[in-house]
């Protein structure tokens, strides 16, 4: 009997977390229960002291998924497309509830059996081991695994196919050998993307009170802000990730947003977590060495963002309104970080201005979608029939920061800052010229960016934005 014969012959159990999926479903069904009820939140602890096994059956039971949208890992699908098309059986054995587990073996289509998680029995490690080798007999099966839960079964099987290994299962492969289908390593676009650092630009709203009280060259004041752009910076990245985990399923059903790092399975759930630990501790670091005030600040854009990834996303109006006000609290945390009194014409330019801009981001995102008219978008309070009131409000959004920057300017206390307020006229369809034209494109399916990161790469809008901020300083000389 040739090698390929003598592997048809013998069965194959293959794992289903981190080995057949480039995910782990337990980490995804919190996050889709806790999406679909907060409240369920509270019932863990208790699922948990009956057992993982009674947990992972009642989140379970609570969930509806695609298992198409799952990212799979291609090469061993191929393998076992191979190996079943030759005859050979093939079982999956997974720690994943029945529940998920069938559905999932239902789509692939490939296997002849599921052993599974059930509720007074957790599918892992030793127990899985027992399970197989009490069907197949010790070392009467090929197994394919990932993790150091694997070791066990690995330990029982003829041969082992370690697959994307964690630390562990790659070192059990270094001393015993056997197949490897290796992951692709970590890069550093990849947690680049992770930390969606091109988003932190917008966290330079902090320098702007500062800018406008002319402190341009305090060095204490620089600093601070300085410190509070790291803290806002690394504590957004850390929201970014927990809006991912909660956007698994809509990011799959996307054509762009598929490719981001947890979606497509590039990177893992528990190393999001990790990395959220860190980013947070590292933005509390930072506050710590601002004024009190600053962390309150801090604290209510966390709670703000929290919110806004659990559930104000999907709520009409409140959303955009909620994007609107977090780009206001930026500017906010700069006065507290600094001490300099907030100003009322700033706060209402930002609210307005930051408004139509929200707007024209859920705008682009139904131009981009194909839905039956009335059906909302994945994860959002629109319906295609919204465009037309949604533009509406957004450029009189527009005009409405312009109208409040023009009575600034015309006001006693820019006659008191500035030298040459005259100056600042332009400032007024320099913003026009910003909202409109971003609307325009938007209209004609030319903007596909955020809004802010559009303003920020494209070279018309740099330029006028420059013209704008030389005389804004010259105004003050």
């Amino acid at each position: 009997m040739d090698a390929r014969s003598e592997r048809i012959a013998v069965p194959l159990a293959v794992d289903l977390d981190g080995t057949l999926i480039a995910t782990d479903l337990l980490w995804e069904s919190l996050f889709l229960v806790i999406r679909k009820n907060p409240l369920w939140l509270f019932m863990l602890p208790y699922w948990l002291w009956q057992g993982k096994a009674r947990l992972k059956c009642e989140i379970a039971e609570r969930i509806e998924f695609d298992p198409a949208a799952l990212p799979y890992r291609e090469t061993l699908l191929a393998r076992l497309r191979e190996d079943r098309e030759a005859g050979r059986r093939i079982v999956l054995a997974t720690a994943s509830p029945r529940r998920l587990a069938e559905k999932i073996a239902e789509h692939v289509g490939l296997f002849d059996h599921v052993i599974c998680t059930d509720p007074e029995c957790n599918m892992a490690s030793d127990t899985k081991r027992q399970t197989l080798t009490g069907l197949f007999g010790d070392g009467g099966f090929d197994y394919a695994g990932n993790g150091h839960a694997d070791i066990p079964v690995f330990d029982a099987a003829r041969r082992a196919i370690v697959v994307a290994p964690d630390r562990h299962a790659a070192g059990w492969h270094a001393l015993h050998g056997g197949e490897l289908i290796a992951a692709p390593k970590r890069s550093l676009a990849t947690l680049a993307r992770m930390l969606r650092v091109h988003q932190w630009v917008k966290n330079a709203l902090i320098f702007v009170p500062m800018i406008l009280a002319h402190e341009y060259f305090n060095v204490a004041l620089i600093l601070d802000c300085l410190l509070a752009f790291v803290a806002f910076s690394t504590a957004a990245s850390a929201i970014y990730i927990l809006n991912d985990f909660f956007d698994l399923a809509n990011d799959r059903r996307h054509a762009t947003k598929r490719n981001r790092p947890f979606a497509s399975g590039a990177l893992s759930i528990p190393f999001g977590i990790g990395a959220m630990v860190v980013l947070l501790c590292i933005s509390l670091a930072a506050a710590f060495f601002l004024p009190p005030v600053f962390g309150a600040v801090l604290c209510l854009y966390l709670a703000a963002t929290t919110a806004y990834s659990i559930g104000v996303k999907r709520m009409l109006l409140l959303d955009v309104l909620l994007l609107a006000g977090l780009y206001t609290l930026r500017i906010i945390a700069g006065c507290a970080a600094t001490g300099i009194a907030v100003s009322f014409w700033l706060l209402a330019f930002s609210i307005f201005f930051f408004l139509s801009l929200a707007l024209v981001k859920r705008y682009v995102e139904l131009r981009s979608t194909v839905l039956p008219e009335g059906e909302r978008i994945a994860g959002r309070g629109y319906r295609m029939e919204d465009q037309e009131i949604l533009a509406q409000a957004g450029m009189a959004a527009a005009f409405s920061s312009a109208l409040v920057l023009a009575l600034y300017i015309d006001s006693s206390p820019t006659a008191q800052l500035y030298n040459s307020p005259w100056l600042l006229w332009p400032l007024s369809p320099i913003v026009l010229y910003l909202t409109m034209r971003i609307w325009i494109l938007a209209r004609r399916d030319e903007m596909h960016d955020d809004p802010i990161v559009f303003i920020i790469r494209d070279w018309r809008s740099q330029l006028v934005s420059g013209f704008g901020a030389a005389l804004l300083f010259a105004a003050g000389i």
